[in-house]
């Protein structure tokens, strides 16, 4: 499959926003944490794991995004 310029971006944007989005909630929840709020511990091992996993798929987009980008020059 060949990548355009488009793709490129359209990748790139994803990742972007899912870092953005995902580091907005990790401050969140961090700050939740930290005033104590009363909560179970699934709850924050469940939202904990959704935002490395989130991150980590902004990763490979953004390696896929980024190797498009330089290939479309």
């Amino acid at each position: 499959m060949r990548f355009e310029r488009k793709h490129a971006v359209l990748l790139l944007a994803v990742a972007a926003w899912n870092v953005v989005t995902f580091g907005q909630f990790a401050r969140t929840l961090w700050s939740a944490y930290e005033s104590g709020e009363e909560r179970a511990t699934g709850y924050w091992v469940a939202h904990s794991i959704l935002i490395v996993v989130n991150v980590a798929i902004a990763g490979l987009l953004g390696s896929l995004g980024w190797k498009a980008f330089r290939q479309t020059r």
